[in-house]
């Protein structure tokens, strides 16, 4: 009887089956359709690919193996490397000042009013919105080609997204700091600097090493357009057919990225801990 009992009970308390109802059904036919769309409008072809197999062979046999000439590739790809990570790391570090003051007025809980809030939210989504390539090329225009239009670039495009990151992350703080410093009659400023900053310090540091390895990695396609850097390089290489040289300075690139995230990685962890 009791046997009887207890699978009467696991029948009870097991779900039950949820079967495609008719708007599940209907979703997915238009979540479907909405790719069959979007296959058509972007070109998307197997074929194609399968018919461009042996372009892509040969550009890999021209590639293999990379040149490694010292004083006429490698050198000058470490060379410009180097400058990648320095506009990478300029602006990333830049934009942290306009990005906090942005990001205090666009978290409803440390922000002075309404017309604040929605202004610094404006302000973030349109930097946010406009992609660093775009500032690089505007930039590019206003000061020449070189590194300086991508750091200037970075900053910019770096304020909004760390502003926002940096802005959801106080809106999330512990209250109780801040309503304390509040009940004590401290200022606006002296509660974002002494109550809030400190509560999320370590996930204000985690986002801005994350952008950080970000922005090294997005300094690359900046030098594409003329802002310097490594990104140069290969566009050049490109350009005149020398993909052995193209291949050379990828494999700096893809060394320069593994040092860059576990640097990041490890400042995480000794964070954390």
């Amino acid at each position: 009887m009791t046997a009887t009992t207890d699978e009467a009970t696991t029948r009870t308390t097991l779900p039950r089956r949820r079967w495609p109802t008719p708007r599940m059904l209907a979703l997915v036919g238009v979540v479907v359709a909405i790719h069959v769309v979007a296959m058509r409008q972007t070109d998307f072809s197997l074929g194609a690919l399968a018919q461009g197999w042996s372009g892509m062979a040969d550009f890999v046999a021209e590639a293999i193996p990379p040149d490694l000439s010292w004083r006429g590739v490698l050198l000058p790809s470490i060379k410009a490397a180097a400058v990648t990570l320095h506009i990478g790391l300029l602006g990333t570090t830049l934009s942290v000042p306009f990005a906090l003051a942005l990001a205090a007025l666009a978290a409803r809980s440390t922000t002075s009013g309404l017309l604040a809030y929605q202004t610094a939210r404006s302000v973030l989504s349109f930097l946010r919105s406009v992609p660093d390539v775009v500032f690089a090329l505007v930039f590019v225009t206003a000061v020449g080609l070189g590194p300086f239009a991508g750091v200037l670039a970075l900053v910019f495009h770096n304020t909004g997204v760390m502003g926002k990151l940096w802005a959801e992350a106080m809106e999330e703080a512990d209250p109780g700091p801040r309503e304390a410093l509040r009940v004590h009659g401290a200022s606006r400023a002296q509660v974002v600097s002494h109550a809030v900053v400190p509560t999320v310090l370590p996930q204000l540091i985690g986002l801005l090493l994350y952008r950080f390895d970000v922005n090294v990695r997005s300094s690359l396609v900046l030098g594409l357009v003329g802002a310097g850097g490594i990104g140069f390089l290969i566009n050049q290489s490109i350009k005149l057919f020398r993909f052995d040289e193209m291949f050379t300075h990828i494999l700096v690139v893809l060394v320069l990225v593994i040092a860059v995230d576990q640097l990041s990685g490890y400042i995480r962890r000794r964070i954390g801990s």
